[in-house]
C-alpha cells in the first residue's frame, strides 16, 4: 500500500466523519482506498492528496456527492433480516391497519430494497386497497442510490430471498435479468438524499415507524446518539423505531424502549 498520498487519505477520512457520520477503522483503509480510487478515476486527480485539497478548500458539488456515495455502503437486498421483519409484521403492522394514515421512513434506503419491501409486507397483510393511505418517506446519503430507488428497477439478484409468487404478484419484468415494481406500490413511496448527520430533521409530521438498520454502526457514539435522539423527535408517541439484529442501543443511554429483536417503541 502506498503512503505517498497518506495525509490526503487521512483528511478525505476525516471530512466522511465530519461531513456525514461515516467512519472506517484503520482495518477497513484498502476497502475505503479502493472506493475513493473510482473518484479519482472519474475526476481525473492525480491522487488523494489533490482530492483531499478540492474538498477542503475548493468544494464542488459533484465531487463531494460522488466521494460520499463512494463511502456509504450500499448492498442490500429484498426481506432483508426475516426475524426483524416478522417481528414487524406481527408487532406493528396490526397497528398501522388501525391508522388512517400510514406514515412510515426508510432511513437509510439504499436502492429502495426496504422501502418496497414495507410496502409489499403491508399489501400481504392488510390489502391493496391499504395503499392509499400509505406513505413511506425513504432517503439516502447517496444520489445514485436514490435515483435507482425512484426507478423502481432491480436485478434479479437482489430478490435471493424473495418468494416467487411474490415477485410475480408485485414486480413485472423487464428483461435483462430485472425486474420492475408495480406503479400501485411506487406510487406510496417518495425518495429523497438525505444525510443523517444534518439534524434537526426538517419533518412537519412525525412517523408512525423508522427503519434505521444497518448504518448506526457506522457512525462514532456521539453521532449514534445523536441520531437517535432525532429520530425520536421524529416519530410520534407509541411509534416504532426497527433496527437490525446486529445493533443494539443498549449502551447508548437512547430514550428508546425495547420490545422485541430489532423494535422499538417510544413511550405513548
Amino acid at each position: 500500500m502506498t503512503v505517498v498520498d497518506q495525509a490526503g487519505y487521512e483528511q478525505i477520512r476525516n471530512w466522511l466523519s465530519d461531513r456525514c457520520g461515516i467512519n472506517f477503522a484503520d482495518n477497513k483503509q484498502d476497502l475505503l482506498r479502493q472506493r475513493l480510487a473510482r473518484v479519482t478515476r472519474r475526476f481525473e486527480y492525480r491522487d488523494l492528496n489533490s482530492l483531499a485539497r478540492d474538498l477542503l478548500n475548493n468544494p464542488r458539488q459533484d465531487v463531494e456527492l460522488a466521494v460520499m456515495h463512494a463511502a456509504s455502503t450500499n448492498h442490500t437486498y429484498f426481506f432483508r433480516e426475516p426475524e426483524v421483519l416478522d417481528n414487524f409484521k406481527s408487532l406493528i403492522i396490526p397497528k398501522l391497519a388501525e391508522r388512517p394514515e400510514m406514515r412510515v421512513w426508510s432511513a437509510a434506503a439504499s436502492t429502495g430494497d426496504e422501502a418496497y419491501t414495507v410496502v409489499i409486507m403491508i399489501a400481504e397483510a392488510l390489502g391493496m386497497n391499504a395503499l392509499k393511505r400509505l406513505k413511506i418517506l425513504g432517503t439516502d446519503i447517496s444520489e445514485p442510490v436514490v435515483q435507482r430507488a425512484e426507478m423502481g428497477v432491480f436485478p434479479t439478484r437482489q430478490f435471493a430471498h424473495t418468494d416467487p409468487m411474490i415477485l410475480r404478484r408485485y414486480f413485472e419484468p423487464t428483461g435483462m435479468d430485472q425486474y420492475r415494481v408495480r406503479p400501485e406500490l411506487r406510487d406510496c413511496c417518495t425518495f429523497r438524499r438525505m444525510n443523517l448527520k444534518a439534524r434537526p430533521y426538517p419533518f412537519i409530521h412525525p412517523f408512525q415507524v423508522v427503519f434505521c438498520r444497518n448504518i448506526l454502526y457506522y457512525f462514532d457514539r456521539a453521532d449514534q446518539i445523536g441520531t437517535l435522539e432525532a429520530i425520536y423527535d421524529a416519530t410520534e408517541p407509541g411509534g416504532w423505531l426497527i433496527t437490525s439484529v446486529t445493533e443494539s442501543l443498549r449502551d447508548l443511554g437512547s430514550r428508546w424502549e425495547p420490545v422485541a429483536a430489532g423494535i422499538y417503541r417510544r413511550p405513548a
